[in-house]
């Protein structure tokens, strides 16, 4: 073995001796040339002769200085981004919906800006598929509901059904199915400008909300992107508003047969199951029932509830970042502050338009040869998100614990860390105060993800003069996460045991993405916070989350992601939680995920994973084109499960050298990141920044020391004890 062991040793040396700029022959991008986003339309990319190009030709280094070199031109990209308030953040990008959905907003509320819809239509029209349809991630298919969004939006803008691109599109969509297979949310957008009726939408009672907070149906048994969701549209539900619209703007065209002529019950989400008796045909029957108690429900209830999730919403508007800091619960927080009778220019209505604003993107595309400016929305922001995890690589990466900008960071995610109690406080009542949201402020949503990784990068930290504040900090952060674990030994991502599978079931619920459960993703997040801390399977909480790992982990040795695409992503966040934590690396199922990821490599020597990994059959797990992010995801579980003299790694850590671009960055276009499974996904534009740099730091540090950084940082508190007498 140790013969084998060293000549993949010497293989893996001669494989990173001599660095080129050259790309294959097959992948190489010449001056000048394209890529496509999700649009026929190409987006011209910076010629390999800018200064953004990749290593120069036959640019010949050693192993170890080509590995330093990439990881310093990385750090000094980032050194160079940092805001002033200490934190950095990247564009967290989604698909069209969220452009349309505003566009619609804007039109809804009597806001029309016509600067902003001329923006807005051409970046529908440069997103558009050559097939006519709109996609909801890079390299998708047409998708029903986001190209019906996509179309209402450039005609609400004035663009005519006559336009080539326009005929392309209803072709598309009624190739589909039409309006009528699009999913829920199209379906109440489209109601609300008489464009579909309300008998076809699920009925939602405003009057849920009197239900008590412990019963089984309350509005706290779901998540918390469908409670912040859901609460104002129960608002909405109860007045049903109308915008009315010129003929000509409406999308009757989209209907395959006469509008008059449809029979909701036959189509998504009312058709029933063949079997007599499913959940689904129970709720189905049951929003019947619904329909009938709303034309003539109970006064007082009604007005009850109203006023309760009025209160419920106004209380939850308070903080800076929005309802909820989502886009979604955010323009539904408008909707029904109007149909509660709050005036245009209400401090209320005005600070929560302004939010929305925030979130707009202004960029440019190419179109017949010109660069023209655009518009789109992101979803929200990712500061404490992204300023944590690159914290966790540039730490890695050897950067000095007190370094002025890891300090000034640091100082900032203390800052953001919540001091007041949330909406978890129903499911976890035990817990206090102490966890981190995602946002710049969402005081009420602190996650268990976020505050896991921010306590990692904590705990790194050295801030002269401030190290009770910084000790204490991540002590409130790791009793918050801890009383967050779930019966199950795992944790879900906002609530503990959010897992009542049932809603799922629910008309109202065909995105299936209304509950929070337990993740194996984030049950590895939260051992690598432990071992982070010094604690090892010891530990009362490793051991149920030890056991939920074993359970949930696939027949062919990976992991569900539930927040990143998908098995790699998974993959990687439980291998690192296991390493921290002092697994038996050797164990065979650790092994057996070592085998899977290896076996997943695609031939150029990277990884990638499509969105289409989410269906159901497997197929496409851990399959797709080469993507930086992924690979350095790979490249750290691999690394993680000490496989690091492995010849996929070598190959990979040689695919991240070759690619990366002269100033110190990656480029990637890929949705690599997990909103609602199957639904919505997002492109964090850092992804492909800051994992590649933490990778070849590890790799660095295992081949020169044998050790990652965060193992001897580790090593360090367990001989401090500094968080022992907190369990």
């Amino acid at each position: 073995m140790n013969i084998i062991k060293a000549l993949f040793n010497r293989l893996s040396d001669s494989l990173l001796s001599t660095v080129q700029g050259r790309l294959d022959p097959a992948t190489e991008l010449t001056p000048g040339a394209s890529l496509r986003l999700v649009s026929d339309k190409p987006v011209i990319l910076a010629s390999l002769d800018s200064s953004a190009a990749r290593r120069p030709i036959g640019h010949a280094v050693s192993q170890p200085d080509a590995v330093d070199d990439a990881i310093r031109r990385s750090q000094s990209w980032f050194f160079n981004r940092q805001h002033a308030e200490g934190y950095w953040v990247a564009e967290l990008e989604a698909d069209t919906t969220l452009t349309s959905e505003y566009v619609m907003l804007r039109r809804f509320l009597d806001r029309v800006d016509p600067d902003r819809e001329v923006k807005a239509v051409r970046y529908l029209q440069t997103t558009q598929l050559q097939d006519g349809g709109w996609p909801i991630y890079y390299g998708g298919p047409a998708e029903i509901s986001a190209s019906v969004k996509a179309y209402f939006a450039l005609k609400l803008c004035g663009v005519s059904a006559d336009e080539p691109f326009m005929v392309r599109a209803k072709e598309r969509i009624l190739a589909m199915g039409g309006v009528l297979q699009a999913n829920v949310f199209t379906k109440i957008t489209l109601a609300l400008f008489d464009q579909y009726d309300w008998e076809g939408v699920p009925h939602m009672p405003v009057e849920l909300m009197l239900l008590p907070k412990k019963f089984y149906f309350s509005i706290y048994a779901i998540s918390y992107w469908s409670r912040a969701v859901l609460i104002p549209l129960l608002i909405v539900f109860a007045h049903r508003p109308v915008c009315r619209i010129p003929h000509e703007q409406g999308i009757d065209e989209l209907y395959p047969i006469s509008r008059q002529e449809v029979r909701y019950w036959k189509y998504p989400p009312f058709n029933k199951d063949q079997a007599w008796f499913t959940p689904h045909n129970f709720f189905v029957a049951l929003d019947v029932m619904l329909k009938l108690y709303d034309r003539m429900p109970m006064r007082v209830l009604r007005e009850k509830a109203l006023h309760k999730a009025a209160c419920w919403m106004v209380d939850h508007l308070k903080g800076a970042g929005g309802l909820g800091a989502i886009y979604p619960a955010m323009a539904n927080s408008i909707m029904a502050l109007q149909c509660l009778g709050y005036d245009a220019d209400d401090p209320l209505v005005v600070k929560a338009l302004r939010e929305i604003e925030a979130l707009e993107v202004y960029d440019s595309a190419m179109v017949d040869g010109e660069s023209v400016p655009t518009l789109h929305l992101q979803p929200c922001f990712s500061p404490v998100w992204d300023t944590a995890l690159l914290m966790n690589a540039l730490v890695e990466a050897g950067v000095a614990q007190d370094h002025p900008a890891l300090q000034k960071a640091g100082r900032y995610l203390m800052s953001r860390q919540t001091k007041t109690v949330g909406d978890w406080i129903i499911s976890s009542p035990n817990a206090e105060p102490g966890g981190w949201y995602f946002q710049f402020e969402n005081e009420s949503y602190p996650d268990v993800d976020d505050s896991a990784v921010v306590i990692m990068a904590l705990s790194k930290l050295k801030i002269p003069g401030h190290d009770d504040e910084l000790n204490e900090s991540i002590r409130r952060g790791m009793r918050w996460v801890l009383a967050m674990q779930g019966s199950d030994g795992g944790w879900g991502a906002y609530d503990k045991d959010n897992n009542r599978v049932v809603f799922n079931y629910i008309p109202f619920a065909d995105h299936k993405a209304l509950l929070d459960p337990s993740t194996s993703d984030l049950a590895g997040r939260c051992l690598e916070m432990l071992g982070a801390l010094g604690y090892d399977k010891t530990h009362p909480a490793a051991g149920p989350a030890l056991a939920f790992l074993k359970k949930e982990q696939e027949k062919d040795g990976s992991w569900y992601g539930r927040w990143g695409v998908n098995y790699i992503y998974g993959t990687w966040s439980v291998l690192a939680g296991l390493r921290a934590i002092g697994e038996d690396l050797s164990a065979p199922y650790i092994r057996r995920a070592v085998a899977w990821l290896e076996s997943k490599q695609n031939p150029d020597g990277g990884w990638g994973e499509s969105c289409l990994s989410y269906r159901d059959d497997g197929e496409a797990h851990g399959k797709g084109e080469s993507t930086p992010s992924q690979i350095a995801l790979a490249l750290m579980a691999l690394m993680s499960a000490d496989a690091v003299d492995s010849f996929s790694v070598a190959r990979g850590v040689q695919f991240l050298l070759r690619w990366q671009m002269k100033d110190g960055s990656w480029e990637e276009i890929s949705h690599t990141g997990t909103g609602f499974p199957r639904v919505f996904y997002l492109r964090y534009h850092w992804y492909c920044q800051y994992f590649p740099l933490w990778a070849l730091a590890m790799y660095r540090n295992l081949r020169s020391r044998g050790k990652i950084r965060a193992d001897e940082l580790r090593h360090h508190i367990q001989g401090t004890d500094l968080y022992r007498s907190e369990h």
